[in-house]
């Protein structure tokens, strides 16, 4: 599957879903939109809660929902945070995933077919790959 054919829509969908994100206590705003190995794209936003054990953040947010419809296998995902701002069109930081999302995405992914995209903005984002960020990772297969 070839991601730059679904890079501009992911980074669309995420600066979308950053824009539902319910984020009271730090006012940082992240939205994901997750490509599935089929195309299917998930999205999910932060939703933090007064107890912060209890918050979730946005791209295990769009994993739990793909999972939830039968999902298994992902390809990419893009990734929209920063500061709330009054125009929420643009994200304000390149908003890395936090270590418990690398590790539930490493779950379902090869980290070196999992491409992370973190953007401000169509034309301004960064690409990496799950791998770059997870190096030498436990998953499924260290059971096996």
């Amino acid at each position: 599957m070839d991601i730059s054919e679904y890079r501009e829509k992911l980074i669309s969908l995420a600066i979308e879903a950053r824009k539902n994100a319910y984020a009271p206590y730090s006012g940082y705003c992240v939205g994901a939109a997750l490509l599935c190995a089929d195309g299917s794209i998930y999205t999910g936003c932060n939703v933090e809660n007064a107890s912060y054990g209890a918050t979730n953040c946005a791209e295990r947010t769009a994993v739990f929902k793909a999972v939830s419809e039968g999902h298994r296998s992902f390809k990419a995902i893009a990734i929209a945070g920063g500061k709330r701002t009054e125009d929420m069109s643009e994200a304000t930081d390149f908003a890395y995933p936090c270590g418990v999302c690398r590790q539930v995405l490493r779950e379902f992914c090869v980290p070196s077919d999992m491409t992370v995209i973190v953007c401000k903005s169509v034309s301004d984002y960064r690409e990496t790959t799950l791998e770059e960020l997870l190096p030498s990772s436990f998953g499924p297969d260290n059971l096996a």
